[in-house]
Parts: C-alpha cells; sequence; structure tokens
C-alpha cells in the first residue's frame, strides 16, 4: 500500500494529534487493531523511504499491526524527541543513537529489551560486536543498525587538476589540498566545513589524531595519563591546523553548516572535501551534478605520527517505557534487526552491517566502500577507539562544545581558550564521577 506518511515532517501539535488514538489501556484500539509510532532522527529523503519500505513489510506480516512513521528535520529531530518522550505520549519505538542513549536511559525513557532480545531468535545472527553495544550497565536499551566510522569523501577531477597525485592523508595534507583548490570565483571551495550543529565532532577528531600515540582507546577523551585529551600540547596544533581549513578553504556560509549542508555542499559539486560517515555514499551516489568518475572516498586523516584514532559509532532502534504497545514495538525493532531488513539497510545507507557475514558482501569490497575494508585491513594505522558517548552529560557536552565552535568561527574566542574551556570541563564531569 502507498502512503503519504513517508517523509512527514511532524511539528509537535501534529504529532499530539497522531498521538490521541482512541486506545484501550492495553494499548490496543477497541477492534483490537494496535497504531505504532516510530521517530527517527538521522532524517534524510532516501534513507526515510527505506525504512518506510521496511515498516510496510512488517505490516503486511503483522495484519491489524500500523506503524506510523515520524520524521523530524535531522537539526530539529533530537530536540523534538526529548520533548515527546518527557510527554510520554507519541512514541512506541525510536532511533536511539550512542550519543542520546545515556540521556534518554538516565530520564528513565527507554525500556529494557534485555528479556526480549536475548530470547530472540536473530539473536545469533548478530555480529559480536552488535551484541555488545546493545549492552549498558545491564540493560539493553537498543538493537543496533549498523555501524559509522569517518572517511574522507574526495573530488578526484579537483584534486588531479589541482596537480595532486592522490588525495590527502594527514590533517595537513588535506590544509594544503583545499586550500589550493580553493577558488570562490569559480564557485569551488575546498573543504566541506561543518559550523553548524554537531560541528565539534571534526575538531575531536582531529585532536584525537594528533594525541593518538597516547591516546586511552576505552575512553578517547583522554589520554593514557588519566589527563584530557584537550589540555595535550599537541591538541593546539590540531585546532590550529583544524580551524584553518575553515580560513583558507571553505565557504563563509559553512560557519553554519550542519549535516544536511556539508553534504549538500560536496554532493552539489561546490565542495572538493567531505569527512562523512559511510551513510554519505548512498546519498553521493544519487547526485546528478556530480557522477561516480568524479568522486571516491579516502581512509579517515592521519596526524603527525601517521595514526588515526577511528572512534566506533552506532544508533539502532529502541522501545519507548511510555509506549502502551511494548510486545508490539519489540517485534518491530526484532523485524528491524532481523537478517534481511538489517541488511538491505545497512547496504541503502552504506553502513557497516550487523549481520555476521554481511561484510563479505562484494557491495562492502568495491568503490567507495574500499576505504573503509582499507582502514579495517590496518588496525595499527586507523585505530579503533571508543568515545565516551554514553555518558549521561553527553547532550551538555554536544550543546557547550558547538557554542564554543560557533565563538572561535566568530572571532569571539580563541583555540587556546576553546582548549581550556574543554579541558575543565573533561576533568571536571571525571572528577564528580570517582
Amino acid at each position: 500500500m502507498n502512503r503519504t506518511r513517508t517523509g512527514l515532517t511532524a511539528s509537535l501539535a501534529t504529532v499530539g494529534l497522531l498521538a490521541l488514538t482512541a486506545c484501550t489501556p492495553g494499548g490496543a484500539a477497541a477492534d483490537g487493531t494496535v497504531r505504532l509510532q516510530m521517530v527517527e532522527s538521522l532524517t534524510n529523503p532516501a534513507r526515510t523511504e527505506v525504512v518506510r519500505e521496511l515498516l510496510d513489510e512488517f505490516e503486511a506480516q503483522n495484519p491489524g499491526v500500523t506503524v506510523d512513521l515520524v520524521s523530524p528535520p535531522t537539526d530539529q529531530a533530537d530536540q523534538k524527541l526529548q520533548q515527546m518522550l518527557q510527554s510520554g505520549r507519541g512514541v512506541d519505538v525510536l532511533e536511539v543513537r550512542d550519543s542520546t542513549v545515556g540521556a534518554f536511559s538516565n530520564n528513565g525513557w527507554l525500556y529494557d529489551l534485555s528479556d526480549d532480545v536475548t530470547g530472540w531468535a536473530g539473536w545469533e545472527d548478530l555480529t559480536d560486536n552488535a551484541q555488545a553495544v546493545t549492552e549498558a550497565d545491564g540493560s539493553r536499551y537498543f538493537v543496533p543498525y549498523g555501524f559509522y566510522g569517518l572517511s574522507l569523501f574526495y573530488r578526484t577531477d579537483l584534486v588531479e587538476e589541482a596537480g595532486f597525485d592522490g588525495p590527502p592523508k594527514s590533517w595537513e595534507d588535506l590544509l594544503e589540498q583545499a586550500t589550493a583548490i580553493q577558488d570562490p570565483a569559480q564557485n569551488t571551495y575546498g573543504y566541506a566545513f561543518r559550523g553548524g550543529q554537531n560541528g565539534f565532532a571534526n575538531v575531536v577528531a582531529a585532536i584525537e589524531a594528533y594525541t593518538i600515540d597516547d591516546l586511552d582507546v576505552e575512553d578517547a577523551y583522554r589520554l593514557e595519563d588519566g589527563s584530557t585529551i584537550f589540555a595535550a600540547p599537541e591538541a593546539q596544533d590540531a585546532v590550529d591546523t583544524y580551524f584553518s581549513l575553515f580560513e583558507q578553504a571553505s565557504p563563509p556560509s559553512a560557519v553554519s553548516w550542519g549535516y544536511p549542508e556539508m553534504v549538500e555542499g560536496f554532493t552539489n559539486g561546490s565542495t572538493a572535501f567531505l569527512l562523512q560517515d559511510p551513510e554519505v555514499i548512498a546519498t553521493v551516489a544519487q547526485s546528478t551534478t556530480i557522477d561516480e568518475s568524479q568522486w571516491s572516498t579516502a581512509p579517515l586523516l592521519t596526524g603527525p605520527t601517521g595514526r588515526a584514532a577511528q572512534p566506533l559509532a552506532t544508533a539502532g532502534w529502541g522501545v519507548a517505557e511510555a509506549s502502551e504497545n511494548k510486545e508490539a514495538a519489540v517485534d518491530l525493532v526484532e523485524f528491524l534487526s532481523g537478517a534481511e531488513p538489517a541488511t538491505r539497510f545497512a547496504q541503502e545507507n552504506s553502513l557497516v552491517p550487523i549481520i555476521d557475514g554481511a561484510g563479505e558482501d562484494p557491495f562492502y569490497k568495491e568503490g567507495p566502500w574500499s576505504s573503509y575494508v582499507a582502514m579495517t585491513e590496518d588496525p595499527e594505522t586507523y585505530v579503533n577507539v571508543v568515545q565516551p558517548r554514553g555518558v549521561s552529560w553527553w547532550t551538555q557536552w554536544e550543546q557547550k562544545a558547538d557554542q564554543d565552535l560557533q565563538a572561535v568561527l566568530l572571532g569571539s574566542m580563541t583555540t587556546t581558550e576553546l582548549l581550556a574551556e574543554w579541558d575543565t570541563f573533561w576533568t571536571e564531569k571525571y572528577a564528580a564521577e570517582q
């Protein structure tokens, strides 16, 4: 059945109306049907279309169950989702990320799936990594749909025209090539700088590359001596190099670019380099402005010692504690995490898969995916690390870090002051845990 729910951008008022279905205390309507509401947070039209198609398959296999998909714009999604969870209405299944699970679970908004998924028939099909990330402090609040890892998207034609033999390998190389390619008169810019929401994450990626030799790989905001990465002398070189990308090689409008704008800047052909997760492969492949011969991906940028830190990031599907339809909601999470739906979702969104053996598919060994294979096969250079994204204060950190990033871009804070602010923040948070 073809519905107009695809890509629904819901205001809270609309969400409220959708939530006001006539339900009995058990969560089912008087006629025995169940209506679930699912909210995603990392939205883009192509991805939402895939999710909707999978939900249609679930409905076909589960007569009497209907799933409404709510897809707020990415930059507003977390705020809207938090407001919905706070209200206790309108959410049955939701997208849970490693950066939101700490705050959401700490507030009691997430249902513990432990008893459900560990006895589920599909549990053994999941990779060891997929099983491991579901667990936090003895509870399981989501099942991952895939893993993210940064790589460098680059314009092969612009790199060649600028006289370089291949893509940049280090952050210094990136600054050199992006600056050489920059030509505002031709609407050509070197780097798709992320100055808006979550822009701090790329700053941290640079700092981790510069401090990798002393990094605590189990908590990549710390060094092995327990101090924060922001206090390391190498961090100053990292941020100075990174912010030079904005000053010398980015469009002025990038001061406010978030995920949609930076990806659009690359796919519309105006920027030569983009640091992003593999899910963007699918988006770039659909571009009508640049063709497949004009772009590719390269491994994550290294620091001065020739190594880089690759954060293992993930997200997945969870169930709201306030849901009155938990049984059906759990069934939906397990369906989406099953071998065929999960593999399809991972491939169509260019994610590292959660199903054991799925990574052997030729899909993951050819074309733009080759950079991820190269990093996987060289763990000494591209070191897998864990960032403390599950701490309860992560949302507070994201907001502060983005505000400080903006302050530097607007000239009201120096990079030295930014590092001091970040060091103080994390030092105090870590001390409070003791």
